[in-house]
């Protein structure tokens, strides 16, 4: 019998490993064994902790993006064989059982420690997507994690041009600068005026707020330019307080756009969105392709048993850290 291992968080700041037991796949089922996961900074961070807007229960089996190998599947299973790469939506553990509808082999030129990108990638896309960017409209992007940077690439491959990475952090700039940015700006008191400065109009035309910073929505909103569009990409963590929506708003004729990834279609695509599954297909495409270069933003790999240092280091909320992969070999 396969003994499993999984990461779980049993309250509010404590996480552990427990053993567990995979059952046999059943029909339309497939049993995987882990390569690599990744941890989704922002979003495992606040469900870990607790923050704002994250209503865990626990306990709490984190994570979503996963690479493995087939190890078992069950009838009626077609496209896969045993032995075969695949992504999935799947937590943190050495094996899961999943339906095999939900899995997309991963092309053998393509490292596992890259395909894991996916979702994230796509989380990015689907929000991009909303945008509805045209060829030669500007764009800015608020925050510089592995979402925003992920999101000024493929704002650039839907003709974002010039596509500004903003954040505090001129390290992390740097690294946006070399995946997906044309300009960046750190972000300041006189950002508004920075923003239109390098720009030479009244700002951009999309602003894509990928940090989930309550305050960083009136500044989304404030750096727009008239009749522009604000993408709600990054989760936000409590109340935005003291916005002015006849200033900020209503009289620039802004357009908000809500971008959390559960607005997707579940069955059919349609102009601006599209199911995850397509989507997720779309990034593999990309990443194989190498038109979205990844690998720069793996910042730290941790073995598997040290999960929990590994989310040590996440509760410190370390800037440096991007892409944070756990290594099930």
């Amino acid at each position: 019998m396969v003994v499993g291992q999984r990461a779980v968080v049993t309250a509010a700041g404590q996480v552990g490993l427990e053993s567990f037991d995979p059952p046999p796949p059943r029909a339309g089922q497939v049993l995987l064994r882990a390569l690599t996961t990744l941890i989704s900074p922002g979003t495992e961070r606040a469900f870990f902790l607790g923050l704002d807007n994250a209503d865990a229960t626990y306990p709490l089996y984190p994570g979503y993006s996963f690479v493995g190998t087939v190890e078992a599947s069950g009838a009626e299973v077609t496209g896969l064989q045993v032995g075969d790469r695949v992504v999935c939506p799947a937590q943190h553990a050495s094996h899961t059982l999943v339906d095999a509808r939900v899995c997309l082999p991963v092309s053998p030129e393509l490292p596992a420690e890259e395909a894991v990108f996916f979702n994230l990638l796509a989380i990015a896309m689907q929000g991009v997507r909303k945008a509805r960017i045209e060829l030669g409209e500007s764009v800015a992007v608020l925050g510089a994690g592995v979402v925003g940077v992920l999101a000024m690439r493929l704002a650039q491959l839907s003709g974002g041009l010039p596509v500004i990475g903003i954040d505090l952090d001129a390290q992390r700039l740097a690294l946006a600068r070399r995946i997906g940015a044309d300009d960046i700006l750190v972000s300041s008191d006189g950002l508004v005026d920075d923003l239109r400065a390098l720009l030479g109009s009244a700002g951009p035309n999309v602003v894509i707020e990928a940090t989930g910073a309550s305050p960083l929505v009136v500044t989304a909103f404030q750096l727009a330019a008239e009749k522009g569009r604000v993408v709600l990409l990054g989760s936000t963590r409590g109340d935005t307080e003291r916005v002015n929506f006849y200033r900020d708003v209503h009289r620039k004729g802004l357009h908000i756009i809500g971008a959390h990834e559960i607005t997707r279609p579940r069955h059919e695509n349609s102009p601006g969105y599209w199911t995850q599954i397509s989507e997720h297909k779309v990034c593999l495409e990309l990443l194989a392709r190498r038109r979205v270069d990844v690998a720069p933003l793996i910042t730290h790999r941790y073995n598997w048993l040290e999960f929990p240092n590994a989310y040590a280091h996440l509760a410190e909320w370390d800037k440096r850290a991007q892409g944070i992969l756990i290594e099930w070999t």
